[in-house]
């Protein structure tokens, strides 16, 4: 099957399909956020869509909303973050559109943390040339448990010790 993915602006009509997307159990397992209800999820996302300094785009499969990605400031660094919706696992997606977001996005470094158990991701950010330089130790996720973050850098950084 040919996967034709594309990057492009955020909509409003981009937020049903994301919305549905932060509700699969098998992502919610996953992530380090429990997902928002209709009305917190289209808050949190009009002030994402009005918020000049965060970069925001849907990622297209085939013409379809398969998720989006995110390049924002947090501690004083850029971070990249990104969310596929799981029928679109598993085939080289996200790695594709990284690259695209890449592409668009030229801050450096450019910071991804992902909760070690987050296999697919942390290979998805090796595949676009992130390296792992440290972790965060016995972070608590959604579902109160203990995990570590595994800390990943696109470009130079100067600290190799994260704590």
């Amino acid at each position: 099957m040919n996967n034709d993915v594309l990057v492009r602006e955020v909509t409003q009509d981009d937020l049903p399909v994301l919305f549905d997307q932060q509700l699969e159990p098998d992502a919610i397992q996953m992530a380090s956020f429990p997902p928002r209800e209709w009305d917190a999820f289209l808050t949190h996302w009009t002030n994402i869509l009005a918020d000049c300094n965060v970069t925001k785009r849907t990622i297209l499969s085939n013409g379809q909303v398969a998720g989006y990605i995110l390049g924002f400031e947090q501690d004083g660094k850029t971070h990249v973050g990104y969310w596929l919706g799981k029928k679109y696992w598993g085939q080289g997606i996200a790695t594709r559109a990284l690259k695209q977001f890449l592409d668009h996005v030229k801050v450096r470094p450019l910071y991804a943390n992902v909760t070690e158990n987050h296999i697919a991701s942390i290979k998805v950010l090796k595949n676009c040339g992130f390296t792992i330089t440290g972790y965060k130790k016995d972070i608590t996720n959604s579902h109160n448990e203990h995990l570590n973050e595994v800390i990943l850098v696109l470009g130079c950084e100067k600290e190799k010790k994260v704590k």
